[in-house]
């Protein structure tokens, strides 16, 4: 589900990355830079109109856009592909409790809020952070799917366990007990932060709390009655997603 919504809402993004403008200074004053502005498709006729100002350049655009695809692609090979071959058919018990819907409408809530206040200059960041924040983007791809690697065949996108299964504590899972939500959390700032405004930034980490909170509340309550005592002596030498602090 996660890389299906990255995947529409980038494709929906392009219109940015194809239509934007340049950065002069350090206000929401714009210059066009887009080579690809105003051309007319001819199979179709349309002509692209000029309505991007997310980006500082053009290769700022591009470099968000590069980061985003390499998103879309880890969750397609490595959160997806990968993990059901290494389960080799073996069946998830599925216990989300509607959780999926919850996260699902927090990505939503991120990209549009972020490009909302991105647009509008709200507590404007330097030029500069939008690299900061693909950064961030790759450093949260990156915990990810090494904590999906980690967790092995037991990695599932729903909340369940299978047969067999037990408390994995090596690699990221030493310190923290969902590093591959914490892997999200920074991806959503890496996005926020993408789009030039502090209040997108702080609004990402409070809707990362509003669709993964209780997710992990859930997730930690079905492996507590599935794997007992073992899981929840892991609970208590670990933190959910910051080490040592939370």
């Amino acid at each position: 589900m996660l890389n299906g919504f990255i995947s529409c809402v980038t494709l929906q993004s392009f219109s940015h990355y194809v239509t934007g403008r340049g950065y002069l200074d350090n206000s929401r004053t714009w210059e066009t830079w887009s080579p690809l502005a105003s051309t007319t498709l001819s199979s179709r006729s349309l002509q692209v109109e000029l309505t991007g100002n997310l980006f500082p350049s053009d290769y700022a655009a591009y470099a968000f856009a590069a980061a985003l695809l390499v998103l879309i692609v880890s969750e397609v090979l490595g959160g997806t592909v990968i993990p059901n071959m290494k389960r080799r058919g073996a069946k998830v018990q599925r216990k989300s409790r509607g959780t999926g819907v919850l996260v699902y409408v927090a990505w939503i809530l991120v990209f549009g809020i972020s490009v909302s206040l991105g647009e509008s200059g709200v507590l404007l960041l330097p030029a500069w952070f939008t690299y900061v924040g693909d950064a961030v983007v790759l450093a949260g791809v990156a915990l990810r799917q090494w904590a999906i690697a980690v967790l092995g065949r037991y990695f599932s996108g729903v909340i369940g366990v299978q047969q067999d299964q037990k408390v994995i504590e090596t690699g990221p899972y030493h310190s923290i007990r969902h590093p591959s939500y914490a892997g999200v959390l920074l991806i959503l700032i890496g996005i926020a932060t993408s789009m030039l405004s502090l209040a997108a930034v702080a609004a990402a980490f409070l809707l990362f709390w509003l669709g993964y909170g209780y997710r992990m509340l859930v997730e930690e309550k079905v492996l507590v009655s599935e794997l007992g005592d073992s899981y929840v002596d892991y609970m208590r030498r670990t933190k959910r997603i910051i080490p040592f602090l939370l």
